[in-house]
Order: structure tokens, then sequence, then C-alpha cells
């Protein structure tokens, strides 16, 4: 699918995940083990603050109502699992892979995706403060009707990346490289550094008028009155 900015080139819609979830079975463990091996389990209300699932692998899973306070998940493979209604401060998930998965209703700070590697990713509703995705690859991932306070994209890479009725407040895109970006659907876009790096990207006429201040300053561009 693709859609044509007005006036421009063609804009690459992306690939939403299709998950076909089998009826999975109640996780009945005592908690997260490092490079343990999740396959088909649903984990209900779990509080996993502080525990270290470093190099775990969840495949076909459904985490539903989890805490994730601190909790390592670094390195760690997500494959076809939905994440609904998780919570926590600091969830650690440096370097991993998220591939097919759905993330609705989050509610996250500071959680570091430094590094990971995001495909076929939707982010449906919730509220996620200070998103840490320096230097991560984004692909096929869509934000949608989800409130981002400040998200760090510094060094990253999108492909295909939409935002749909997302609030979008502070972003940081320094050094990001964008390829059929599409932010037209953004409720708000405030960017506050990085808007040099806008090239390919699409954005609406109303959205360039607001980045315009922002714009000017970055071209050295006196305005006066």
């Amino acid at each position: 699918m693709v859609r044509r900015a007005a006036g421009g080139p063609v804009v690459k819609a992306a690939r939403r995940p299709e998950l076909r979830l089998p009826a999975p079975e109640r996780f009945e463990g005592a908690g997260l083990e490092p490079d343990g091996d999740y396959d088909g389990l649903e984990f209900r209300e779990e509080d996993f603050a502080g525990q270290d699932g470093g190099g775990a692998r969840f495949m076909d899973c459904a985490l539903r109502g989890c805490v994730l306070d601190g909790t390592r998940l670094s390195r760690a493979r997500l494959l076809d699992s939905v994440l609904a209604g998780v919570r926590g401060v600091g969830t650690d998930l440096a370097e991993a892979t998220l591939r097919d998965v759905e993330l609705t209703d989050a509610r996250l700070g500071g959680t570091r995706l430094h590094g990971a590697v995001l495909e076929r990713v939707l982010v449906r509703g919730g509220k996620v403060d200070f998103l840490n995705l320096r230097g991560a690859r984004l692909k096929d991932v869509v934000f949608e009707g989800c409130v981002l306070v400040e998200p760090d994209f510094g060094g990253a890479r999108l492909e295909r990346v939409e935002f749909v009725d997302c609030a979008l407040k502070g972003a940081d895109l320094s050094g990001v490289t964008l390829r059929d970006v599409d932010l037209r659907g953004a409720s708000s876009l405030e960017i506050a550094r990085g808007v040099d790096r806008l090239s390919g990207a699409v954005i609406s006429p109303a959205q360039l008028l607001d980045l315009a201040p922002v714009l000017a300053g970055e071209l050295g561009i006196r305005v006066e009155g």
C-alpha cells in the first residue's frame, strides 16, 4: 500500500503486524530467567519488577497488565506477541528485537530501546515518557493514538514509520535517518532537536507552519515584525 503526498512522491505505508495467537497457556513460573524460552504463554498481571529476563525469547506470547519496573529484557526477542496494559519505569529493552508485536495501552517511562530492532510493530494507545530509541532500527512501525513525551530517536533509522493520531512532544531527531516516514497524521508535532533531519519524512501544510519558527532558527533566519 502506498500514499501520495500532495504534489509530491509516493509514501510507502507501513505494514502492520497480523497476529493470530494460538490459545495460550497460563504462565505458572516463579519469574523471568535470563535467556529463558517462552512459547505460547500468557503472562497475566505478573509483577516482574527488577527481574532479569535478558536474552529471553518470547514467541506467540501475551503479556497483559504486567509490571515492568526496572525489568531487564536487554537483547530479548519478542516475536508474534502482544503486550497489553503493561506498565513500568526504567524497563530495559536495549538491543532487543521486536517483530510482529502489538503494544497497546502501555504506561511506560524511561524505557530503554537503544540499539533495538523493531519490525512490524504497532504501538496503540497509552503514554510513553522519555523513550530511548537511540541508534535503533524501525521498519514498518505504527504509532497510533498514543502520547510520546520527549522520545529520543537520535541516530536511529526509520523506514515506513507512521504516526496516526499520535502526540509527539519534544522529539529529538538528532542524526536520524528517515525514509517514507509519515508524520501527517500526528495530532501534535513538537521537535526539540534535529528538525534539519526531516528529509525523508512527509508533513502537512499546517505542521509546516507550526514548525516554521524552529526551521527558521535552524537556518539562522531572523524573523522580525
